[in-house]
């Protein structure tokens, strides 16, 4: 054998490697995650209060739908603490407008944001103030509830004694290159994160979503609290992470058919959205290329090896873990809800993916920072606040 078939023939058997551990990771994914939608835990014997804390910056042209999608969603014994974060854009008369039609939202309006504050955090931080809730459900603005699926969320955290619970939520369809970017990175975002171990109280492993965090009042009072998290720009992921550390039972729930959103609509926003990683990667590029190249050489070098190695073993072996690769793409879709087609093209949305994130780290090298929500936030003021236990930190 030559040096160049052993070359090829060792891509290969990484390859293969990693697809047999990304398929693996899925399997584990969808047999911890329960779907909310067919849970059938019995009620509480009283509902509990919930306090839905939303922040809203210069969200006029979603808050509307989204909230009063929530607001329908016929859970008895709630309140809304609806959040005008220094809005420029006619939210804030929204936000007033909304609890005007509904006794149950008290709006408050920030107008300024202190130093050594994200503005999400700050904002989360003095809605918390007003809410009088046992429960809280820290939700971002965009965000669609179908009729009954805070009842459904209560009863199952209330059943197993749960903290703190995390839904996925179903992302709505958007353009075709967004969603295949998306379909590339929900599997390999929920292995990496390995949720399936939220809920194993052995593990240290936590983790939240923005879309619909459930937290017992108690729980998060036993915990160092938001403040500890003012300047974590991942803050969904500290805000889990910070739960766990502190004692708090925690789990993850699929919410398709019941919590949705439109994550991104555009290639434009997600671009957009994906700048924050400039921050996770400390602002600094060598990182975010070893990264990013490391996860992209492994997502993409099974179809490199099935269609371009020189003899038939090394072409056979790529050839299954681009099958294996692919097969727990569409697994993974089909699980959460999102659109199957797109899930064919995911090595495209390995590329897009990282291309994004590339960009993310050279753009916070240009700017000095993180530019986000009109503000940059330079790295000497992130790096003390900095929360999340990443592979990358």
């Amino acid at each position: 054998m030559t040096l160049n078939e052993i070359g090829w023939l060792s891509l290969a058997v990484i390859g293969l490697a990693y697809a047999v551990a990304s398929t693996w990771g899925t399997a584990l994914v969808v047999r911890a995650v329960p779907v909310l939608l067919g849970d059938r835990s019995p009620p509480p014997e009283r509902w509990p209060r919930v306090s839905l804390i939303v922040p809203a910056r210069n969200e006029v042209d979603t808050l509307g739908p989204a909230m009063r999608s929530r607001l329908a969603d016929g859970y008895p014994a709630l309140e809304v603490v609806l959040i005008d974060d220094r809005s420029t854009d006619g939210t804030s008369a929204l936000v007033d407008s909304i609890a005007a039609e509904d006794p149950r939202v008290q709006p408050l309006h920030l107008t300024s944001l202190p130093p050594g504050w994200l503005g999400k955090l700050h904002a989360m931080s003095e809605g918390l103030r007003l809410a009088a809730g046992v429960w809280l459900l820290f939700s971002d603005a965009d965000v669609h509830l179908a009729p009954g699926a805070l009842a459904r969320a209560v009863s199952h955290a209330d059943a197993r004694g749960l903290d703190h619970l995390s839904i996925l939520p179903q992302l709505w369809p958007a353009t075709w290159l967004v969603d295949v970017a998306l379909a590339a990175f929900g599997r390999t975002g929920l292995v990496l994160a390995r949720v399936w171990l939220v809920s194993d109280p052995r593990s240290k492993v936590g983790g939240s979503v923005g879309a619909f965090g459930l937290v017992r009042r108690s729980a998060l009072e036993r915990s160092p609290g938001i403040e500890h998290l003012r300047l974590e720009v991942a803050d969904d992921l500290a805000l889990g992470q910070m739960l766990k550390a502190s004692g708090a039972r925690s789990a993850v729930a699929n919410g398709r058919g019941l919590v949705f959103i439109h994550w991104y609509r555009t290639l434009t926003e997600l671009a957009r959205g994906t700048e924050k990683a400039a921050a996770l990667f400390d602002h600094r590029i060598l990182p975010a290329v070893l990264w990013t190249g490391s996860l992209a050489a492994l997502e993409l070098g099974p179809f490199v090896v099935a269609l371009l190695a020189p003899f038939p073993v090394a072409r056979s072996l790529g050839l299954v873990a681009a099958a294996l690769l692919f097969g727990s793409t569409l697994w993974m879709c089909r699980f959460a809800g999102q659109r199957i087609l797109p899930a064919i093209l995911s090595p495209l949305g390995v590329v897009i993916n990282a291309v994004l994130l590339l960009r993310a780290a050279v753009l916070g090298k240009i700017r000095g920072g993180l530019q986000w929500r009109s503000t940059l936030y330079r790295p000497e003021e992130l790096r003390p606040g900095r929360r999340v236990k990443a592979p990358w930190s």
